[in-house]
């Protein structure tokens, strides 16, 4: 196992009709002037945008709002946010909904106390020394970035989606999250989060480092979870405590907990952001083409953490390090295709993907290998891009 610190900020206020408390929090943590970031009219439709500005009125916390975030967010709306800061003097933004507004949130928190471009941070030219504070309404289980200090946007100029992660500074200050909220979510969103969270556990478990049972067998338990209760969300979208599982699975799949003490993976990530850069899928549905995908390639270059999974958590009994690891991958397909989730490009609707602009972007991006398990070389993406075919 690895030296790791684990450090996580974010108070999480869990349950039925939490967002009632946004004023009093945000009046604590976030300051008595607020910016109010959020995506499109189903929080307006909801109601629930009118029960979080009841709350801030009734705690005498002033806010300006910035709404219309859409999904794969963009860095014009970044910039939009960051003149509001500053020509209001906002003291903390104020996310609700899921990822993509969240990350729009954490992108103008610290951009707005920065002298240069925020994107300078995405494209690596400079480290985040600090931010506003950040608070959540959470509306949808999926990306975890309630509870990590991770960020993704998308640059207009080139469609170039670049993510960011910080140990500290951009963990939101807390998080409400009420399953109540996610009773409405149509299927497809609801089976992009899952597919979300699952990737995000796999890019911690599939690792090099030795001697993380204990953390294997955390990460293992929240998949088999999240295999297991899928359906009945499915199946039953207003079942309030396979719905307060999954949005629960969400967040502990993303806040470190699942990597504690070992090196990570992310190539499986790094390659979907190319895809939903480029043909403006959603993540999720990328990420259930890659993730098998990267999957098939590891099961006969590097078998033996794909194998693993499948036998902890899929069931597989096969003794082969390689066979059981092909037939994890075979298992995770069938589990994707049973929530109606694509598993091809042809199923995201890219009949014809340019691989070679795939592979040129991500590498121009990330560098001429990704991945901590095994690292990747262009040929191999490729390669990978192929078996996704």
């Amino acid at each position: 196992m690895e030296n790791f610190t684990f450090w996580t900020p974010t108070k999480y206020v869990f349950g039925r009709g939490v967002e009632e408390n946004t004023g009093e929090l945000s009046a604590a943590m976030l300051g008595g002037k607020v910016l109010l970031v959020y995506g499109g009219r189903s929080a307006e439709a909801s109601g629930l945008l009118g029960r979080v500005r009841h709350s801030l009125d009734s705690h005498a916390v002033e806010y300006h709002e910035l709404g219309g975030i859409q999904p794969n967010p963009t860095d014009d709306r970044v910039y939009e946010g960051i003149d509001i800061v500053r020509e209001k003097g906002i003291s903390g933004i104020l996310a609700v909904g899921g990822g993509s507004v969240i990350d729009t949130a954490k992108a103008i928190a610290a951009g707005a106390l920065y002298d240069g471009d925020f994107w300078d941070f995405y494209c690596g030219k400079a480290a985040i020394a600090k931010a506003l504070p950040v608070g959540v309404v959470l509306t949808i289980p999926a990306a975890g970035s309630e509870g990590s200090g991770n960020s993704v946007i998308t640059k207009l100029d080139g469609m170039i989606k670049i993510s960011i992660r910080t140990e500290e500074v951009l963990r939101p200050r807390f998080a409400l999250m009420n399953p109540e909220l996610t009773f409405t979510l149509p299927p497809f969103q609801t089976a992009c989060g899952i597919a979300d969270m699952m990737a995000h556990i796999f890019e911690r478990y599939f690792s090099t480092t030795p001697g993380t049972d204990l953390t294997d067998r955390v990460a293992e338990g929240v998949l088999r979870s999240i295999i297991e209760l899928a359906p009945v969300v499915m199946d039953d979208p207003c079942n309030y405590d396979a719905r307060a599982n999954i949005m629960w699975a969400g967040t502990l799949a993303h806040n470190g907990i699942c990597g504690t003490g070992r090196k990570e993976d992310w190539a499986s990530h790094a390659m979907e952001h190319e895809i939903s850069a480029v043909y403006g899928v959603a993540h999720g549905a990328g990420l259930a083409v890659v993730m098998p995908a990267w999957m098939t390639f590891m099961a006969k270059n590097r078998p033996e953490r794909g194998a693993q999974m499948a036998r902890r958590v899929f069931g597989v009994e096969n003794p082969v390090d390689t066979e059981a690891a092909i037939e994890g991958v075979m298992k995770l397909r069938k589990f994707f295709k049973s929530i109606n989730l694509p598993t091809t490009f042809d199923g995201l609707g890219i009949e014809a993907p340019d691989i070679d602009l795939l592979v040129s972007r991500l590498h121009a991006n990330k560098g001429a290998t990704i991945g901590g398990y095994y690292p990747l070389t262009a040929a191999e993406t490729a390669l990978i891009y192929q078996l996704a075919i």
